[in-house]
């Protein structure tokens, strides 16, 4: 018998690429400015959910909250900084103590490691106290540039944008500043960021990632960016983004071409009587 002919799978040549992606459409100048006003009216007051009691203190809960929660780390902390809110109190802890302390938070021995480690040098490079400086900052025993950024902002009031895994999900999934890479999305939101928005848009943005804009099912029908986001799979009907948009945008994000008056400057011209 003869063997049944074999059937040809029909291969992709290797010269033949596929389309690419749709580009999506940047945000606007206006575009960008809305919604930031939308974010801060939801926020009036944007702060991180840390607690702390002063730069050390704040800096010790950043570096404890790499691949932890905010809440897992404030459960543990308030306890440690009643004995330790200092480089010199810290290192009079010890490792094998504050270890013990920190035991409930992911990677505790590497962090109390680091910890100890960043006290020293505090004490020895920087006179016990937490430089202003991203480039000291980072010479740090467990410190990275969004651990900088946070202490930058947070402590000493610098318009930094830390990006964590919440605000690359919330700048790459909304369209306002895509990136690969958290430096690449950190240079785009430092470039569409308004200036009067800079100092809390690390609070807004990462607030927004945590409690609307979750990693699994975002929460479109109460998010109040959904119109301006350029997601394709929202989880809430158009009929509803638009009504909800109409609810909170003051006016019109169309930007008149200069030259032209707009309709409502134009004179009118009035009949003349005969």
């Amino acid at each position: 018998m003869r063997a049944a002919p074999k059937r040809l799978s029909a291969k992709r040549s290797p010269s033949a690429k596929r389309p690419p992606a749709a580009k999506r459409r940047s945000f606007s100048k206006a575009e960008a400015a809305e919604f930031y006003r939308r974010l801060a009216a939801s926020r009036p007051i944007p702060k991180t959910e840390l607690e702390f009691i002063n730069p050390f203190t704040l800096l010790v809960a950043v570096v404890l909250s790499a691949q932890a929660t905010d809440v897992g780390v404030n459960k543990a902390t308030p306890a440690l900084f009643t004995i330790a809110d200092t480089p010199q109190k810290m290192l009079a802890l010890g490792e094998e103590r504050l270890t013990e302390m920190i035991r409930t938070i992911g990677l505790f021995r590497t962090k109390a490691r680091n910890i100890v480690a960043l006290s020293r040098m505090l004490i020895e490079q920087h006179g016990g106290t937490v430089p202003r400086d991203r480039e000291a900052l980072e010479t740090l025993p467990g410190v990275g540039r969004k651990t900088a950024n946070v202490v930058l902002n947070v402590a000493f009031g610098e318009p930094t944008i830390a990006v964590d895994t919440h605000i690359f999900r919330v700048a790459n999934r909304t369209g306002i500043a895509p990136g690969r890479t958290p430096l690449e999305v950190e240079a785009g939101l430092e470039k569409v960021t308004p200036a009067e928005y800079k100092l809390g848009a690390h609070h807004w943005l990462i607030l927004h990632g945590r409690y609307v804009c979750k990693a699994r099912k975002p929460d479109c029908p109460v998010c109040v960016v959904a119109d301006l986001c350029r997601y394709g799979a929202k989880t809430a009907p158009s009929e509803l983004i638009a009504a909800r948009a109409e609810a909170v945008t003051p006016a019109p994000l169309t930007e008149p071409r200069p030259g032209r008056p707009s309709a409502s400057r134009r004179p009118v011209r009035r009949a003349r009587r005969p």
